[in-house]
């Protein structure tokens, strides 16, 4: 038997393209949400508000997690996805991408997109005119953040004085990990190499919603008790031809057991993947009994599905 869909949510009809549209009763909203329909998927039990909606899904970079997690999530939930690869949208060089926009409105109910520059995300949900999910950009994760913030409350059992680090680049994904945490009560701190610290701005932000995270360069002292260490590719999706450098520059950045060693007794380790192992992380930890990576990757599809539930329910 279905479970009653009930009333459409606070956040219907907005859009994601960064933690920070969020205030923090939606984020928590997000998050219970989350884990009920995990319960439901878990427990066999269809749940199915989205019948007759389409996510129309936009990469301009590859995937595997975004794409399985918002095509399965849409499924579950009874709607449909449909992905649309860069060779039959180019936004900005075959097409305007207003007039993407536009016209993928018109067919469907939200759009989901993966792309380089922020700015593409922002031009889309200005002119489509239904919720546009970010689901990468060079600046912002937001999907991502949301999946590690379950992961981690269901791990420790709450979010608010959480002790995070996150050791490595301050690209996209420490920038919405930093928005994430300072909304739920989290403590975060980002141990990164000398000139590659997160953008100053979104640390301000962070600041304005919450709690600012801790900056520091010394991977030691920023891990040193801290219940979550979490660590990223050191060179992302465009910077490849960086990798050979970024791998000297951050070699003392590596989560390995010596570095584990300084985290708080029973920390967890979490990684958002693809991972390189033998990089920025070992084998030993990334496969060792402290890593929860692989639910924090199926995390993606729950968070994800409860974002879309509420955004189109």
């Amino acid at each position: 038997m279905q479970e009653q869909e009930g009333a459409p949510s606070p956040i219907s009809g907005g859009s994601c393209l960064t933690l920070a549209e969020f205030g923090p009763a939606e984020i928590w909203l997000i998050l219970d949400e989350a884990l009920r329909l995990k319960g439901l998927q878990k427990a066999g039990a269809p749940f199915q508000p989205l019948r007759g909606k389409t996510l129309a899904m936009i990469f301009q970079k590859p995937s595997n997690r975004t794409r399985v997690s918002f095509e399965v999530g849409m499924y579950q939930l009874g709607g449909h996805a449909l992905p649309l690869s860069p060779q039959e949208i180019q936004m900005g060089r075959r097409e305007a991408t207003t007039d993407i926009a536009k016209t993928l409105a018109r067919f469907a109910d939200a759009i989901m997109a993966r792309v380089f520059g922020h700015h593409e995300v922002e031009e889309l949900a200005e002119a489509a005119g239904v919720p546009v999910i970010n689901g990468l950009s060079d600046l912002h994760h937001p999907c991502q953040a949301l999946a590690d913030l379950l992961t981690i409350r269901e791990e420790l059992g709450s979010l608010e004085g959480a002790k995070v680090t996150y050791v490595g680049d301050g690209n996209n994904v420490a920038h919405s990990l930093a928005l994430g945490c300072a909304l739920t009560g989290a403590h975060l701190t980002i141990a990164h190499p000398e000139g590659h610290a997160s953008d100053a701005g979104i640390i301000k932000l962070a600041g304005e919603l919450g709690a600012a995270p801790t900056l520091t360069q010394d991977p030691r002292e920023g891990v040193a008790n801290a219940q979550v260490v979490y660590t990223d590719v050191w060179a992302s999706m465009g910077q490849e031809a960086e990798a050979g450098e970024r791998r000297e520059k951050f070699a003392p950045y590596q989560v390995n057991e010596e570095l584990m060693g300084y985290a708080a007794p029973g920390a967890i380790f979490l990684h958002c993947l693809p991972a390189h192992r033998g990089e920025e992380v070992t084998n030993e930890v990334i496969d060792g009994p402290q890593s929860r990576v692989f639910d924090q990757a199926e995390n993606r599809m729950h968070a994800q599905k409860a974002l879309l539930y509420l955004l189109l329910g």
